[in-house]
C-alpha cells in the first residue's frame, strides 16, 4: 500500500500502474496474462465540519473480482476566497461496510466492537487544490467505503447570508487492474504453473466450498531455469482494511512447502499469489496443490423446520391429535440429534431471517430460542448479512444461559461471532479466529448469565455464531453435559434508537443506506451514550423558562400598542409571542420539551411572526396614511409568507422587508420634514428618551443574533435577542394620534348610557 500528494496529475497518471505490469495475452502458466483496466467516478461532494456521522461524506465502490491493483485518486479542492484557510481533510478506508470513525474522542456504547479505521490527512495549505493516491495491491473482491471530513466543528450558529463560509469539495475515483485468465486450481489436483520473474508475480485462486474445515497449500517440484535452489513467497488472501489478514510464507530449496489455514472462507474464490525471490532473469516452474479438510453439519430435518415454523406462527390447538403426534415426533429427533451428535464436527441451527424495515432485521430460530450447547461440537447459527444493504446497521447479539440447565459450576459457554466462516474449534484454543478475520467473542456461565456483543456497520457477508460448552478442569468432565443458552440476534439502524438524547437518522448515498444518531443535549458518542458534556436535567429546564419565558417581554410592546390604539399591531405581536414561546418549548434538545402542534408548523410561525413585527413595528413609525399602512400590512405579510417559504433561514428573509420598510419610512419622514419645514420628528424628547433607546436596542439585538449565538450559549443569547427586540418595539411604537383620545372605560360606558337615555327621550317626544 503507498500513497503520495502532489499537483493534479495528467491522465498520464491514472495509467501508471499498465506500466508497472505485463500486458498481452498469454497462456495460463504465468508467462504473461491479460490485464483488465477499468475506471469508476462519483461525483465530487461538498465537505462539513464534523460533529456527527452524517457530517461525514461516503463514497461507495465495488471492486471487481481478480483484481490485483487498486488505486484511488483523492482530490480535494477548496474556494479561493479570504475565508479559506489552511484546513486538514481526513479521508477513512474500510473494506465491506462503512468505515466506523472517533473524530471527537467520544465514548461508544458498553459491549460494542470498535477497531480503528485506517486513514490518511489530505493538507490544503498554499495550493488550492491537491491530488493524494492510495494504492492496494491483491484487495478483496466487494464492497469498499471511503468517508472524508473536515475537523471538528466550531459550534458557532451562522446565519446564513451574514457569513461566506468557504466551500471545501472532495471527490474519489478508483482505478483498478484485474487478470482476465486467472488460473484456476482444482481442489486435490497438482497443478504446474511457472513465475516467469520476480516481476511479474504469479496469481491463481481456488474456490473454497461451504463446510470446509480447513484447508492446506503446497508448492511442489520448484525448479529454476537456471537449475538453481528456489526461494519463492507465497501470499494466500486478499488484503482488507483496516485490518488484513494475509498469510505469508517463504519458501527455500526444492523441499516440499506448505501452508494451513483453519476455516477459510466458506463459498468464495481464495486468491493466491506466487512470486520469485531468485535472480532478475531466471524462471521458476513449481507445481502447486491445494486440498481441503471437509466438515459433517448435522442439523433437525427440514419436515421438522417447516413444522415449527408453521407452528411459530399458527401453533396447533391443545389437545389434538396433530398437537400430540408433533410432540411424539420432536422427542423422537431431539433424542436421535443427541445419540448421533457425536459423529458431527458442527451442529446447525435453522433460522430464518425477517426483513422489518430498512437496514432492520430480526433472526428467528425455528426450533425456538433456546439451543443445545455441548462440549463434543459448536453449535452455529447463521446471520446472513449478505444482502448489500445491510451493513449500515449496528448487529446485535444477546446469550442468556438457562442456569438450570448445566449442572457443571465451572462450565462456560464460549461463543464466537465471525464473518465469513465459523470458528470450529472453540473447546481446543477458545481462540475466537478464523483464516482471514479476527472475531468477536462471549462468554455467560453460572456467575454471569447474560453477554450482548454490538457489532457497528458489520461487512457484508455471512456471519456465524459459535457456541461451545468448556470445562476448564478438564474436557472430560463436560462429554456429557448440556447447556440451555437462548439467543437473540437483530439488525438494527440504530443501537437503542439512540437513546433519549439522540436521534436515528437515515442516511442515503445514491442507492446506498446507512443509518446515524445525531445527539443533543450535550451528549455524545456513537449511540449517544458518551455523557461527558451532558447538560443536567436543571440546566435543561432552565434553558426552555429562558426562551419560553423571555417571550413575554412582548407584553409591554403589546400593552403599549393598545394603549396607543395600534390594535393590529398588537395582535401581530400577541402573535409572535405565543408561537415563538411554543417553538422554542418544543425545539428544546432535552427532556423538558412540549410540542402543541408539528414542529415545522411552529418554526415557521415562529420565524413568520418575527419578520412581520419588524415590518409592521417600522411601516407604522413612518405615519403614513392608514389606507396605505394596511395595504403595505397585507401585502409585506403575503411576501414574507412567500419568501419564508422558499427560504426559512436566509438573511434577507428579514433584512430585505427591514431595508425596504425602513426606506419607505425615511421617504414617509423627509416627507412630513418639508411639509412641516422642520425636523421630523420635531421633539427632541421623542428622540433622547424613545428612538435612540430603541434603535440601540434594536442594533445589539441583531448583533447578539448574528455574531455572538453558539451552540453551547445558545439558551442565553437567543433569550436576550428576545427581551432586546421586545423592548426595542415598546420604545420605536410612536405615540397615538392626536384626535383619539385615551382609553377612558368608565366616560365610556357612561356615554353608551346617556346615548342610550337620550335616544329613548327623543322617541317619547316624538310619540
Amino acid at each position: 500500500m503507498a500513497g503520495g500528494a502532489g499537483p493534479p496529475p495528467p491522465l498520464l497518471l491514472l495509467l501508471l500502474p499498465l506500466l508497472a505490469l505485463p500486458a498481452g495475452r498469454g497462456n495460463r502458466t504465468g508467462a504473461d496474462s491479460l490485464y483488465i483496466s477499468e475506471y469508476f467516478s462519483q461525483s465530487a461532494q461538498k465537505l462539513s465540519f464534523y460533529s456527527w456521522y452524517g457530517n461525514a461524506k461516503l463514497f461507495h465502490f465495488h471492486v471487481p473480482e481478480d483484481t490485483v491493483l487498486l488505486r484511488w485518486l483523492l482530490q480535494a479542492s477548496r474556494g479561493k476566497g479570504p475565508e479559506c484557510t489552511n484546513m486538514e481533510i481526513t479521508v477513512h478506508f474500510r473494506y465491506g461496510a462503512p468505515p466506523v470513525i472517533n473524530p471527537l474522542g467520544t465514548r461508544f456504547p458498553a459491549n460494542a466492537t470498535v477497531r480503528p479505521s485506517y486513514n490518511i490527512s489530505i493538507t490544503l495549505s498554499g495550493a488550492a487544490q491537491n491530488t493524494t493516491f492510495v494504492n492496494v495491491t491483491t484487495p478483496a473482491a466487494g464492497d469498499w467505503f471511503i468517508v472524508a471530513h473536515l475537523p471538528e466543528a466550531a459550534g458557532r450558529i451562522e446565519v446564513k447570508g451574514f457569513s461566506t463560509p468557504c466551500h471545501y469539495v472532495f471527490q474519489a475515483d478508483m482505478f483498478v487492474l484485474r487478470l482476465a485468465d486467472t488460473p484456476i486450481l482444482e481442489p486435490g489436483v497438482p497443478t504446474l504453473q511457472t513465475v516467469v520473474s520476480p516481476a511479474k508475480p504469479l496469481h491463481a485462486k481456488v474456490f473454497v466450498p461451504k463446510h470446509a474445515a480447513g484447508m492446506r497449500f503446497e508448492l511442489r517440484r520448484c525448479m529454476t531455469s537456471e537449475q538453481k535452489a528456489c526461494t519463492m513467497r507465497v501470499v494466500l488472501g486478499s488484503i482488507t482494511l483496516p485490518q488484513s489478514f494475509q498469510k505469508i510464507v517463504t519458501c527455500t530449496g526444492t523441499v516440499n512447502c506448505s501452508l494451513a489455514l483453519d476455516s477459510p472462507p466458506w463459498e468464495k474464490w481464495l486468491q493466491i499469489m506466487v512470486e520469485s525471490l531468485g535472480a532478475a532473469n531466471a524462471s521458476v516452474s513449481v507445481e502447486m496443490l491445494a486440498s481441503f479438510t471437509a466438515c459433517r453439519p448435522g442439523s433437525t430435518s427440514s419436515f421438522l423446520n417447516f413444522s415449527s415454523l408453521n407452528q411459530s406462527q399458527a401453533g396447533p390447538r391443545p389437545g389434538s391429535a396433530g398437537a400430540a403426534g408433533s410432540s411424539a415426533l420432536s422427542a423422537r429427533e431431539a433424542s436421535r440429534n443427541v445419540s448421533h451428535q457425536r459423529s458431527f464436527c458442527l451442529q446447525n441451527q435453522p433460522v430464518v431471517r425477517e426483513d422489518l424495515d430498512v437496514v432492520s432485521v430480526r433472526y428467528r430460530l425455528l426450533n425456538g430460542p433456546t439451543v443445545p450447547v455441548n462440549s463434543l461440537s459448536p453449535t452455529l447459527v447463521l446471520l446472513n448479512l449478505n444482502t448489500g444493504m445491510d451493513s449500515g446497521g449496528s448487529l446485535v447479539v444477546s446469550l442468556l444461559l438457562n442456569k438450570t440447565s448445566v449442572s457443571l459450576a465451572n462450565a462456560t459457554v464460549v461463543a464466537c461471532v465471525s464473518a465469513a466462516s465459523p470458528v470450529l474449534s472453540l473447546n481446543a484454543t477458545q481462540n475466537c479466529s478464523t483464516a482471514f478475520f479476527q472475531g468477536y467473542p462471549l462468554s455467560v456461565n453460572a456467575s454471569s448469565a447474560e453477554a450482548t456483543l454490538i457489532v457497528l456497520y458489520p461487512q457484508t457477508d455471512d456471519w456465524f455464531l459459535s457456541l461451545q460448552l468448556v470445562c476448564h478442569k478438564g474436557q472430560g468432565e463436560c462429554n456429557a453435559a448440556e447447556a440451555k443458552v437462548t439467543v437473540f440476534a437483530y439488525l438494527t439502524p440504530c443501537f437503542n434508537d439512540c437513546g433519549p438524547y439522540g436521534q436515528c437518522s437515515l442516511l442515503r448515498r445514491h442507492g446506498y443506506l446507512y443509518a446515524g444518531c445525531s445527539c443533543k443535549a450535550g451528549w455524545g458518542g456513537w449511540s449517544c451514550t458518551d455523557d461527558t458534556k451532558a447538560q443536567s436535567v436543571g440546566a435543561q429546564n432552565l434553558a426552555t423558562l429562558l426562551l419560553t419565558l423571555s417571550n413575554f417581554m412582548f407584553l409591554p410592546a403589546i400593552a403599549v400598542a393598545v394603549y396607543r390604539y395600534y390594535l393590529v399591531e398588537a395582535s401581530v405581536y400577541t402573535y409572535t409571542m405565543f408561537f415563538s414561546t411554543f417553538y422554542h418549548a418544543c425545539d428544546q434538545p432535552g427532556i423538558a420539551v412540549m410540542c402543541i402542534m408539528d414542529y415545522d408548523t411552529l418554526q415557521y410561525c415562529d420565524f413568520l411572526g418575527s419578520v412581520v413585527s419588524i415590518w409592521v413595528t417600522i411601516l407604522c413609525m413612518s405615519r403614513v396614511k392608514k389606507i396605505l399602512k394596511y395595504v403595505l400590512f397585507v401585502l409585506g405579510t403575503l411576501l414574507i409568507a412567500m419568501s419564508l417559504q422558499l427560504d426559512r433561514r436566509g438573511v434577507w428573509n428579514m433584512m430585505g422587508p427591514c431595508l425596504f420598510a425602513l426606506v419607505i419610512m425615511i421617504a414617509a419622514w423627509v416627507h412630513h420634514g418639508v411639509k412641516r419645514r422642520h425636523c421630523y420628528p420635531s421633539s427632541w424628547k421623542r428622540w433622547v428618551f424613545y428612538l435612540l433607546p430603541g434603535i440601540t436596542l434594536a442594533f445589539i439585538a441583531i448583533s447578539v443574533y448574528a455574531f455572538m449565538e453558539t451552540n453551547e450559549n445558545y439558551y442565553y443569547t437567543h433569550s436576550i435577542w428576545h427581551v432586546l427586540v421586545a423592548c426595542s418595539v415598546a420604545f420605536l411604537l410612536p405615540p397615538r394620534d392626536k384626535h383619539k383620545k385615551p382609553w377612558a372605560w368608565s366616560q365610556k360606558l357612561t356615554c353608551r348610557y346617556q346615548i342610550c337615555q337620550n335616544d329613548r327621550e327623543e322617541l317619547y317626544a316624538v310619540t
